[in-house]
């Protein structure tokens, strides 16, 4: 996925940055044992939320022990014991995106990105067609989402909305699937997906906006925002346009909060919350105010 769904560390207490890290690590873990050692090149911010979100509604307690790392053995991690499944769901959604977003840059990228992407895919062959006979409702979830997505980003004109709601449905779906026969549960988990799926969708695009125009390739908020035909954002033009941007993000996260209330964590409730309130307006600020890709300087756990 795209490593924007991130806690803001500062506001986490040490046992929930400990039981952050020992999450990914778990999930690091997990995917090289489930899916081969390459999938960990697949690993993600974002389905470490998604591990997070799964367990902290499920009935089983997962609890915590230090190990080795399996990357460098020189290093001591924590790891989660349960959620088996949840850990192999998390991995394939990983795992089936980031083969989507490469079978993507094969069709239209420039030919540097077709070339890495080629043998990026060669690499993960294994582990995709792992992922997809483990969950084929994924798999096809996935297969709907890039196909809706490309046809999106073809349309004259091209909306926000539009362009925002394959990604928003993908990981409507993704959440949905797991409440089960609880009806309300699905709703809420749906809601919130939709409108988190979006968010990554249009955080994505800001931030790719100035390299965007200035290679001429699509995105959503050069038609939104009226900049076709500018080759680069500069002074109170770029101002302007990070705060709209921003404006969009802000209103989407404030959808994102409505279903939020709704969910009974029975663990990672504040480190779930400190994620939506603090860490994507954090990332917009970062992006979008700071400048951090520019300088090199973007947040790691």
């Amino acid at each position: 996925m795209f490593g924007y769904i991130r806690p803001w560390k500062a506001e986490l207490l040490v046992r929930e940055y400990e039981q952050y890290r020992g999450l990914y690590c778990t999930l690091c873990k997990r995917m090289g044992l489930a899916y081969g050692r390459i999938s960990r090149l697949t690993l993600s911010y974002d389905c470490t939320f998604l591990v997070m979100v799964l367990l902290g509604l499920s009935d089983d307690c997962p609890s915590f022990s230090s190990g080795r790392c399996v990357v460098n053995p020189t290093k001591t991690c924590f790891f989660c014991s349960g959620g088996e499944e949840v850990f192999r769901y998390a991995g394939a959604v990983s795992i089936l995106l980031t083969d989507a977003k490469l079978r993507d840059d094969l069709a239209d990228g420039k030919p540097v990105e077709k070339l890495r992407a080629g043998f990026l895919r060669m690499l993960g062959h294994f582990s995709a067609k792992k992922a997809a006979r483990a969950f084929p409702k994924l798999a096809a979830q996935v297969e709907e989402y890039l196909q809706a997505q490309t046809q999106a980003e073809k349309e004259s004109p091209a909306s926000l909305d539009a362009c925002a709601h394959p990604t928003a449905t993908l990981l409507a779906g993704v959440l949905r699937q797991w409440a089960g026969e609880d009806e309300k549960l699905a709703v809420i988990l749906e809601q919130f997906g939709y409108f988190l799926g979006r968010w990554v969708y249009l955080m994505d695009a800001a931030d790719d906006l100035r390299k965007d125009l200035a290679s001429g390739e699509f995105n959503p908020f050069i038609g939104a925002l009226g900049l076709d035909g500018i080759p680069s954002l500069e002074g109170e033009q770029r101002r302007q346009a990070e705060e709209a941007c921003n404006g969009v993000l802000n209103m989407t996260v404030s959808r994102i909060i409505a279903p939020l209330t709704l969910l009974e964590w029975k663990r990672f409730g504040p480190i779930i919350e400190n994620v939506i309130y603090k860490g994507l307006p954090e990332m917009q600020r970062e992006i979008l105010f700071l400048h951090a890709k520019e300088k090199k300087h973007v947040r790691s756990i």
